[in-house]
């Protein structure tokens, strides 16, 4: 949960972190008896926590199958971010890879921590893989197929283009959006959504993601492979890893600035797709992400921390999001008060600040147009922080409920094993 220093300042926060705690605990008590998919679900807790949270409430069928459409695109993934293997046996493991989801005894040794047994032990994915409906399997076996190859080519190319920047975002997430369209589809509520629509709602994640993580890319070891277009950044330094020097630091927040407006042209997709969304459980299911990526680039604009450190929604704040997001008028509200922070943040004088203003207009304009927006309780409009003696004294009793109960329950497994 959240530190005890930004409950105190955040205060309402307290309630949704509490909630979100409890449902964590919950989905981790509902891991399948099977050993194929205990270790599947498993799995997605280790390697996507929030990801698990938020597949939870999806209808049983459906959400085997997203499971285990995200462990395979992960463990693909894996292959490609492996930098200790080479180019020459990596490229036919990726091409191939659409292949090996239906080979029990398939395995392959690359990546560390949890992603090492992931790969070690991916005989119990490809063992759930074939447990779910054809029309399932089908889905994951072409978008698997297509994000294979596609990673294939951008072993051997650099992104130097805004063109290319596009082309690696669709096949590493754009790709996504369509498989799980497609998904969503075959479980017959919802209608399949026209391709363009599914590749913007990956493109927003995956690019806040590629401008989230800048410093953490760049300092990797071995060194990582960055995807910030060469178009965008080289108008502002002559090496991508010049925006980690303090004394670049105003073109570092231009470059950023400019990174942050190409991202924002896919909003109005998104609010699209989401509008259309029939099942309660899916619209929630792809909301929230796309909640959190314009709260991050609200955060990440005209922000020079993200080439000192990471920036990131407060955990209070993103349980706020998950608690509240339950119509599209709550996403309409998220939208238009993040989009209204990060305009806040416009300088003028920045290059891009005309464009910037006109997507971000565009935005709220469909947002105002909703009628969705009147009365609503603001996302990012924070109480004043309160430090009254009775909040301080109730808000330790509850930790120190909490911290009793935890203990007990070690203090019994301790017992057992003795």
């Amino acid at each position: 949960m959240g530190s005890l220093k930004a409950v105190l300042k955040h205060p309402d926060d307290f309630y949704p972190l509490l909630k979100l705690k409890m449902a964590a605990k919950k989905a981790e008590k509902q891991i399948p008896a099977e050993p194929h998919w205990g270790f599947c679900y498993s799995m997605l807790h280790k390697v996507s926590r929030s990801f698990a949270l938020v597949i939870q409430q999806l209808n049983p069928e459906l959400r085997d199958a997203v499971c285990i459409f995200y462990l395979v695109l992960r463990a693909l993934d894996t292959v490609e971010d492996d930098t200790s293997i080479d180019a020459d046996i990596k490229v036919p493991i990726l091409i191939a890879f659409h292949q090996h989801i239906y080979d029990r005894d398939w395995h392959f040794a690359c990546g560390t921590k949890e992603y090492k047994v992931l790969m070690d032990q991916f005989h119990h994915v490809a063992t759930a893989f074939l447990e779910l409906k054809k029309g399932y399997q089908e889905a994951i076996e072409d978008i698997t197929k297509r994000m294979g190859a596609g990673m294939a080519k951008f072993i051997c190319k650099e992104v130097e283009t805004v063109d290319d920047y596009d082309e690696y975002c669709h096949y590493v997430a754009g790709l996504v959006g369509l498989g799980l369209s497609k998904l969503f589809h075959a479980s017959g509520t919802e209608i399949l959504f026209p391709d363009s629509m599914s590749n913007s709602m990956g493109l927003f994640l995956q690019k806040t993601n590629i401008i989230r993580d800048y410093l953490e890319d760049i300092n990797e070891i071995p060194k990582s492979r960055m995807f910030w277009p060469r178009e965008i950044w080289s108008k502002y330094v002559n090496k991508l890893e010049d925006f980690k020097y303090e004394d670049n630091s105003e073109k570092a927040v231009q470059c950023l600035n400019d990174m942050v407006t190409n991202a924002l042209i896919h909003i109005e997709d998104c609010l699209k797709y989401m509008s259309d969304l029939r099942d309660p459980a899916i619209f929630r299911f792809c909301a929230i992400p796309q909640i959190m990526a314009i709260g991050t680039l609200a955060l990440c604009y005209n922000n020079v921390q993200v080439f000192q450190g990471v920036v990131k929604m407060r955990r209070g704040l993103t349980a706020k999001v998950i608690d509240r997001t339950r119509t599209m008028g709550d996403v309409y509200q998220a939208f238009y008060d993040f989009s209204s922070m990060l305009k806040s943040k416009v300088d003028m004088r920045d290059p891009n600040a005309t464009t910037t203003i006109t997507r971000i207009e565009a935005a709220q304009k469909i947002c105002k147009d909703s009628g969705a927006l009147n009365n609503r309780k603001s996302y990012i409009v924070e109480s004043e922080p309160s430090y009254s003696p009775a909040l301080i004294a109730l808000l330790f009793i509850i930790l120190a409920i909490l911290y009793a109960y935890t203990s007990a329950n070690r203090q019994n497994k301790i017992k057992v094993t003795l």
